[in-house]
C-alpha cells in the first residue's frame, strides 16, 4: 500500500501563491511517449510498473525549475481506466501516484492531484449520467487526498457541467478528509475561446468562483497566444488564474505529432502573462523540461519586478472568440422528417433488411431493393459493417437504394468503428445525402469476420450516439454550437424483449428514451407472450415498436439462434416443428408460416414489423407480410 507523510514544512499552497509566481511542470504524456512507451498503454499503470520511470520524468521537471509537480493520474478515474480492463486499480494507481511525486520533489515542490475528464461524454447529460461521473471523480479525489496532495487540479474539462461536477466533487472530498486543499478549475477552451458547450473564458471563471473552487485557469488549448487571451479575460474575476497551454497546435511530421512551440517562445508569452497578473505558468502537450525552464526564468524576472519592454497588447487576439453560441431550436415535427416519420401510427410500417454486398458488385442488393418495392415494402433496412467482412458504407447502399430504387432507407449506426468525431461526420453526412432514419446500436466487438484485428472504437454507445444525434436534431452539435439549421432524423433504437438480463434491458430502453430514442426495433421474437410482457414493461414509454421478425431457415438455424445468439428465445413446440421439417424448401415455408403466425398475434400491439430475411432470401420477406400491409386499425 502507497502511503506517505504530508510535508508540513512549507507555507500552505495559497499563502505561497499570494506571496509569488509558481511555476507548474509540463507534459507527462509527451515525456512518456518520448521514453519509449507507445500512446495506447495506460499511462497511470506506470505509476506500478515503470515508477522509476515516472519518478526521473518528475525530476526533470524540478531541476528546471518547476514548483509544482502533477501527480501522473490524469485518467486514474474508474471510467477511464475501465478501457484499460483497470477499473478496480483507482485506488492503487493513484496512492502510487502520489507517492513517487512526493518521493521526487522530497520538500522541495507541492504535489498537484491531477483529475482529467472521465471519459464519459455529456453531451447532453441526463441525471444517470451526472451521477455516476461525479462518483467517479470523487472517489479519485478522496484517494489523492489520501496521498497527501496539496492541491486538486480539475484540468483539461471541455465542458462546463463536466468541470463543474470535478470541483464539486473535488469539494466534497475535501470537506470529508478535513484537510485545506484548494481546489483548482481548468478548462480547455477552443480556438475561438471558448469552452464546448460556448461558455467563454470569463464566464468560466465566474461560474469557477460560484462553485467554491480557489484557483481558475485554462490548460491545454490552443498554444500560449489563444491561453493568455483567456487569462486576460479571467483576471478581473478575482481568484488566482493559471496558465498551462499546448506547445502550440501540433503538426503531423512523418509518422508523428509535433509540437512547434519553442522554449524560447513560450519563454516570451510566460513573461507576458506574469506581467499580465497570471499567478501559475505550466506546460501541457508538447512541453518539455526546457519549456519549463523558461518559465521559471520569466518567474524569476516577474518576482524581481523586472519590466518586459518587448510587451504588446493582445486583447484583440481573435476578435470571432465572441461570435454568438445560439440555443437549440425544437426539433421539426416527426411527421415532417422523413416517409416513416410520417406512416408511425397511421400505417402498418414494414421494414426489411437488404444489406451491402461483400465487395462492390451492387446489382443484387438493388435488385432486391426492387422486389421488396415491387411487394409493397416502403422501407429498406440496412446494417452497418455486417459480419466483419469487406462490405461498402451503408451510407454509400442507402444513397444508391433511394436515387436508383425510389424507396426509403433505415441506416444503421454503431459506435463500434468510428470515434465521436466520425460519427458526427458520418450523421452529418447522412442528413445532407437525405438518409435521415436511423437505428442507433452500441454494435457487436469485431472479433468475428474477416479482420479480427480490426480496433474497436466505441468512443459513444447506442445512448451516447442517441443523445448526439438528438443534438443535432435541435440544430447544435455535441458542444451546443449551433449547425444553421437543425437535422431532421428519425432515432429508431434496438432492444432485446428475450434479454437474459431483462431488467437491464428496460432500463437501458428508457435511458434511450430520455436520450431521444423515438422507435424501437427489436431482436427477432418468436414467443408472443415474451413480446407481450415486454410491451407491458415499456408502455409508459410510449415508443412505437417494430417486431422483429426473421424466417427460421432451418431445424439447425432454430438451434443455433436459441443457443448461441445472446436475446434469441425460440420456444421448444417451435424448434420441434422444425426439426420435423429438418431443411430445404420445405423448411424455409414452415418459417416463414412460424413468423405469420407470430405477426398475426401481435399485429394489433405494434406499429409494424422488422423483417430479416435468412441467407438473402428476401422472397421470404414477401410471403411474411402478405395482407398484413396497409393502415392501422
Amino acid at each position: 500500500m502507497y502511503r506517505v507523510q504530508i510535508v508540513d514544512s512549507r507555507k500552505p499552497f495559497l499563502e505561497a501563491l499570494s506571496q509569488r509566481s509558481l511555476v507548474i511542470d509540463g507534459a507527462m504524456g509527451t515525456q512518456i511517449y518520448e521514453r519509449g512507451v507507445l500512446y495506447s498503454a495506460c499511462f497511470e499503470e506506470l505509476n506500478v510498473t515503470r515508477p522509476e520511470l515516472i519518478r526521473k520524468i518528475h525530476e526533470d521537471y524540478l531541476l528546471a525549475g518547476s514548483d509544482v509537480i502533477e501527480t501522473n493520474t490524469f485518467g486514474a478515474n474508474a471510467l477511464r481506466l475501465e478501457k484499460h480492463g483497470f477499473q478496480k486499480r483507482v485506488r492503487e494507481f493513484n496512492l502510487a501516484g502520489v507517492a513517487l511525486a512526493r518521493e521526487a520533489t522530497q520538500g522541495r515542490g507541492y504535489v498537484a492531484g491531477a483529475i482529467g475528464p472521465s471519459g464519459y461524454f455529456l453531451g447532453q447529460a441526463i441525471p444517470d449520467d451526472l451521477k455516476k461521473v461525479r462518483e467517479v471523480l470523487e472517489e479519485q479525489a478522496e484517494v489523492l487526498l489520501e496521498g497527501g496532495v496539496d492541491v486538486l487540479f480539475i484540468e483539461t474539462m471541455r465542458q462546463s457541467v463536466e468541470l463543474e461536477l470535478g470541483v464539486a466533487a473535488a469539494l466534497a472530498a475535501v470537506a470529508r478528509h478535513g484537510r485545506n486543499v484548494p481546489v483548482a478549475a481548468f478548462g480547455t477552451l477552443d480556438e475561438n475561446g471558448r469552452l464546448a458547450d460556448g461558455t467563454t473564458a470569463r464566464e468560466l471563471a465566474e461560474r469557477a468562483k460560484s462553485w467554491g473552487a480557489q484557483i481558475v485557469g485554462v490548460n491545454c488549448s490552443e498554444g500560449p497566444m489563444g491561453v493568455l487571451a483567456a487569462a486576460e479575460e479571467m483576471i478581473p474575476v478575482g481568484l488566482p488564474v493559471a496558465a498551462v497551454p499546448n506547445a502550440g497546435l501540433p503538426r503531423r511530421v512523418d509518422d508523428r505529432l509535433v509540437y512547434v512551440s519553442t522554449p524560447e517562445y513560450f519563454g516570451l508569452f510566460a513573461r507576458r502573462m506574469f506581467k499580465l497578473g497570471v499567478k501559475m505558468i505550466g506546460g501541457c502537450c508538447g512541453t518539455t523540461p526546457d519549456h519549463v525552464r523558461r518559465i521559471a526564468a520569466s518567474a524569476r524576472m516577474a518576482s524581481a519586478g523586472s519590466q518586459d519592454h518587448e510587451e504588446t497588447p493582445l486583447s484583440a487576439v481573435d476578435n470571432a472568440r465572441h461570435a454568438s453560441v445560439r440555443p437549440g431550436v425544437e426539433p421539426v415535427p416527426l411527421p415532417e422528417r422523413t416517409g416513416l416519420g410520417k406512416k408511425l401510427g397511421k400505417e402498418f410500417v414494414v421494414s426489411v433488411e437488404v444489406n451491402p454486398p461483400v465487395g462492390l458488385d451492387l446489382e443484387k442488393a438493388l435488385n432486391a431493393a426492387k422486389m421488396l418495392k415491387a411487394g409493397g415494402v416502403e422501407i429498406i433496412n440496412i446494417a452497418d459493417g455486417a459480419r466483419a467482412q469487406s462490405r461498402m458504407s451503408n451510407l454509400a447502399m442507402a444513397l444508391r437504394v433511394q436515387e436508383k430504387v425510389g424507396v426509403e432507407t433505415i441506416l444503421h449506426v454503431c459506435g463500434r468503428d468510428r470515434n465521436l468525431l466520425g460519427t458526427l461526420a458520418h450523421l452529418l453526412g447522412a442528413e445532407e445525402l437525405g438518409v435521415r432514419n436511423l437505428v442507433i446500436i452500441t454494435g457487436d466487438p469485431p472479433k468475428m469476420g474477416d479482420f479480427p484485428d480490426a480496433t474497436p472504437v466505441y468512443d459513444l454507445d447506442s445512448i451516447g450516439i442517441l443523445k448526439l444525434a438528438s443534438r443535432l436534431n435541435r440544430g447544435i452539435d455535441p458542444g451546443g454550437k449551433a449547425l444553421g439549421s437543425p437535422t431532421k432524423f428519425v432515432l429508431a433504437t434496438g432492444a432485446e424483449p428475450g434479454a437474459l438480463n431483462y431488467d437491464r434491458e428496460i432500463a437501458r430502453l428508457r435511458l434511450k428514451k430520455e436520450a431521444g430514442a423515438e422507435l424501437v426495433m427489436t431482436q427477432p421474437v418468436y414467443d408472443p407472450e415474451v413480446l407481450r410482457r415486454f410491451l407491458r414493461d415499456i408502455e409508459s414509454l410510449e415508443l412505437p415498436v417494430l417486431v422483429g421478425l426473421l424466417p427460421l431457415a432451418s431445424s439447425r438455424n432454430a438451434e443455433f439462434l436459441h443457443n448461441e445468439v445472446p436475446g434469441m428465445q425460440i420456444p421448444e413446440s417451435i424448434r420441434e416443428r422444425m426439426r420435423k421439417v429438418g431443411s430445404g424448401p420445405v423448411a424455409r415455408k414452415e418459417g416463414v408460416s412460424i413468423a405469420r403466425e407470430m405477426l398475426s398475434e401481435v399485429r394489433h400491439l405494434v406499429a409494424g414489423a422488422y423483417v430479416m430475411p435468412p441467407l438473402e432470401r428476401y422472397e421470404l420477406a414477401l410471403e411474411v407480410i402478405d395482407g398484413f400491409l396497409g393502415p392501422v386499425g
